[in-house]
């Protein structure tokens, strides 16, 4: 056949294609390029993990397993690469040591309200930025701790709201993340464990979870971090009333291979002990008090944002050690790390799939 033949004949198979054909032919060529990058980073990000969750790199392994354990919607990565018992001898080679001491109030002296300061003005809440090594971090020192109470949506619903709406409806300047909710799907409407707002008792539900730890204020605005382990709702009915609570959330406590949550920081200026690393690497939200009454909310980035990994549960403690916190305590973090203040995010939620100004969230600590 004859060169010009051959051309003859490509024209015309060209030709008998018709351009939709021809169109056809190139996207299926493009969608199984796109297929097989897709493949091939899949295939490569499960190699790293799996040379991450070997003994190559002792170090890499132990923050990886303890900060997945502490997510919501990634712990499961874990389980494909080892087994319960190895995840649980990890989980119980950097954990927090147990804590048995109950708060002393007496160690706590609060400045009256009408000596505080102006009442409501932002100049009476210090913004400190902080920066760790493997995170950035933002503080709040609010003089007058009667000025930090519960917002919440209450009665519950399926969603929540953001941080903001949470401030801006309860009159509020500033405000953080609180408790243990239901972040699956972003939903947020409904808190878990024990919810007291203004001294109501919302949700009074301590058996949902294991390891349930009371965090919030008194009505002299002391803090208080109490564990609720083994109470029933008469016990926790009881609980707040004796100790005038007027507003607490509640977060968990447990190191298994199925969560890595803790909870105290510093009880009566001592802080909490651990073993190895302690935890892993996550944003992170904290509250504390100082011995003059003054209250700190201290928020953490993470997971990629800007670079970095997240804060410890060592880094919490320095933080708050060198701000002179005499009570702390962990709480929700992750996704739901959070800081608003005047009309602004002063840090976000930041996670591997979402990050908005903040998850819905069903309840946050606020500052009037």
């Amino acid at each position: 056949m004859t060169k010009t033949a051959i051309k003859t004949e490509n024209k015309a198979v060209k030709k008998k294609r018709g351009p939709f054909k021809t169109a056809g032919l190139w996207f299926l060529r493009f969608l199984a390029l796109i297929m097989t990058l897709v493949i091939f980073i899949a295939a490569t990000l499960l190699v790293s993990l799996k040379m991450i969750c070997s003994d190559i790199s002792p170090s890499a392994k132990r923050t990886f397993v303890t900060t997945l354990l502490e997510t919501g919607q990634l712990k499961f990565l874990a389980s494909w690469f080892l087994s319960p018992e190895q995840i649980q001898e990890l989980v119980e080679e950097n954990s927090m040591e147990k804590i048995d001491d109950e708060v002393n109030s007496a160690l706590i002296t609060v400045t009256p309200a009408d000596t505080a300061g102006d009442s409501g003005s932002a100049e009476e809440i210090e913004v400190i930025p902080i920066a760790g090594r493997n995170y950035s971090a933002t503080l709040l020192k609010i003089k007058d701790p009667s000025r930090v109470c519960l917002a919440s949506i209450y009665p519950w619903r399926d969603k929540g709201v953001n941080l903001d709406e949470l401030v801006k409806s309860s009159g509020a300047v500033a405000g953080i993340n609180g408790g243990l909710y239901n972040s699956y799907n972003n939903s947020g409407g409904r808190p878990y464990g024990v919810v007291v707002a203004n001294g109501e008792i919302q949700l009074n539900d301590p058996t949902s979870f294991t390891g349930l730890v009371l965090i919030g204020f008194t009505e002299d605005n002391i803090l208080q971090i109490i564990d609720l382990a083994g109470m029933t709702r008469a016990d926790v009915e009881k609980l707040v009333a004796d100790n005038h609570i007027r507003d607490a959330v509640t977060f968990q406590e447990e190191s298994t291979d199925a969560n890595n949550h803790f909870v105290q920081l510093i009880i009566n200026g001592n802080a909490r002990g651990m073993n190895g690393m302690g935890s892993g690497l996550n944003p992170r939200t904290a509250i504390g008090q100082c011995a003059d009454g003054s209250v700190l909310m201290l928020v953490t980035d993470g997971r990629g944002k800007s670079g970095h990994l997240g804060a410890s549960a060592s880094d919490l403690i320095e933080i708050m050690q060198k701000y002179g916190a005499v009570n702390a305590a962990n709480l929700d973090g992750g996704s739901s790390s959070c800081m608003y203040m005047d009309g602004e995010y002063l840090m976000t939620s930041v996670t591997f799939y979402y990050s908005n100004e903040s998850w819905r969230m069903p309840v946050a600590f606020v500052v009037k």
